[in-house]
């Protein structure tokens, strides 16, 4: 069966409906631009789709929906000719395999019954033989299940993601930029088969066109190179000298605090990313040479063309666009919280409120809190250590803000330019919290309000709060002295 009986590029012709899940996240918010330029008819799914609001091109549709949540991926599926699987759980806790496992056999029911042509599925590459880390286990098991569910499913094995705003890359861009030593435990000199994002994209899209049978491919790069090897070529794009001291040994567990010391990962995770790198990821079968016509690049253009978008100052997507980078949110039925606690301040500005909610939408990153900024770190470093996602995420680009972006150890729950601005907390913390700037008009100036709103979850949570309320005063009126000096500024 030929790619033309499946997909017709023919002028006039309707192309089928896409259906593209984890649309949030690192590849699956590149796929679906991707298809958008080529003409496909897009469907994305999203637990929270205003997270895509103003992102999406005008006929692409963006419906709610959530794998463990069955009765939502009836609507989502009607009518999708391909569905493409992208979702995953790195930034779960304990658990997620079961969650993975209960995701996928919803999916693959209601696909099924939806009467879904195909579904495409981006798994990990690894010897399905060997002892395999709980994520790349998972992995397998989900294409498995998709597999098994009735509907053709071509699962893509990939290894090492390079691209600006990747886990990987962001990993060894960071290490190598900010440390001129550095101890490599043994999982750097692992070897892999590295890809490029945009020679993956190509494969996925090139998967709509292949036989109606399930099939697994193993995909990569045109080379195979360790992490230490890569970390090497991009000390030498960058023209940087760097000195690897190999040790024999260090646990995930001490390598992802490491990590998270020093780069955008924090321990959760870091941890389950170094105990998949502790397998090979090269290819075994070369199926997918003959069944696809991408010619991946080697490693040296790869890296090159991420560098070219770190340029830019900011990728298309990051690993931490998806909204599980920070875990999966617990479940609040039956759980009980007190009364709201606020610190609500305000001040005047003699500037449009344009310009005094221009550094509301730069804050965090590079440009940080506006003041007492050691605590606002210190307070990262201790989220780090008990688990959290820390405070080194940054942000992703330091002009604009959408709902749903990370910033920092925050996720933006409400935005309205030159209005308002609700970040919600990702931190740990015994309750839940979020942090509200708002702007109005105030005779020929403006005033920005600011309340940190914190929800406690019963005693522990009322302890937190009161413990920490001696800091309030000064973080939070500095912060707002802060804004209202660059705002005049």
């Amino acid at each position: 069966m030929t790619r033309s009986e499946h997909i017709d590029n023919s002028p006039g012709h309707l192309r089928p409906l896409v259906l593209v899940t984890g649309s949030t996240g690192y590849v699956g918010g590149r796929l679906w631009r991707r298809l958008e330029s080529l003409g496909y008819r897009v469907r994305c799914l999203a637990r929270r789709p205003e997270t895509l609001k103003g992102r999406v091109g005008a006929d692409t549709e963006v419906v709610s929906g959530d794998v463990l949540e069955p009765s939502t991926l009836t609507a989502a599926l009607d009518g999708v000719e391909c569905a493409y699987y992208m979702v995953h759980s790195m930034g779960a806790g304990d658990g997620f395999e079961k969650q993975d496992r209960q995701a996928a056999h919803n999916f693959a029911a209601a696909a099924h019954a939806a009467g879904v042509k195909r579904i495409v599925f981006l798994g990990g590459l690894a010897d399905e033989d060997a002892s395999l880390s709980p994520h790349l286990r998972s992995r397998h098991e989900v294409g498995r299940i998709l597999r098994e569910s009735g509907v053709p499913t071509i699962e893509l094995r990939a290894s090492i993601v390079l691209g600006s705003g990747s886990l990987s890359f962001e990993m060894i861009r960071a290490l190598v930029e900010r440390l001129p030593a550095m101890i490599t435990p043994k999982w750097v000199a692992i070897e892999a088969q590295p890809i490029a994002i945009d020679d993956l994209l190509v494969y996925l899209i090139e998967a709509l066109g292949l036989p109606a049978e399930s099939r697994v491919y193993e995909i990569g790069g045109a080379e195979r190179a360790s992490y230490g090897e890569l970390m090497r070529e991009y000390a030498r794009q960058r023209g940087l000298h760097r000195v690897m001291v190999p040790v024999p040994v260090l646990t995930p567990r001490l390598s992802s605090l490491w990590l998270g010391l020093v780069t955008p990962l924090y321990a959760r995770v870091g941890k389950k990313l170094i105990e998949s790198i502790e397998h090979p990821s090269v290819i075994g079968d070369p199926a997918a040479a003959e069944a696809f016509h991408v010619r991946p690049r080697g490693v040296k253009d790869a890296i090159a063309l991420a560098l070219r978008n770190e340029e830019l100052k900011f990728a298309e997507t990051s690993w931490f666009d998806a909204l599980s980078s920070a875990g999966h949110r617990p479940r609040r039925a039956g759980v009980r919280f007190g009364n709201r606690l606020l610190d609500a301040r305000s001040i005047d500005v003699d500037v449009s409120p344009s310009d005094a909610f221009t550094p509301i939408r730069r804050i965090g990153g590079d440009n940080g809190w506006y003041a007492y900024q050691f605590l606002w770190k210190l307070r990262g470093a201790f989220d780090l250590l008990f688990g959290g996602v820390g405070i080194r995420r940054g942000r992703r680009s330091p002009e604009t803000l959408h709902v749903g972006d990370a910033v920092d150890f925050w996720r933006v729950e409400r935005f309205e330019p030159d209005r308002l601005l609700r970040l919600r907390a990702e931190m740990k913390v015994p309750g839940r919290a979020w942090l509200e700037f708002e702007v109005e008009p105030s005779g020929g100036g403006a005033t920005i309000h600011q309340t940190a709103i914190y929800d406690p979850k019963g005693l522990w949570g009322l302890l937190y709060w009161y413990a920490l309320y001696p800091v309030h005063g000064p973080v939070f009126s500095g912060m707002l002295r802060g804004i209202a000096k660059r705002a005049q500024a």
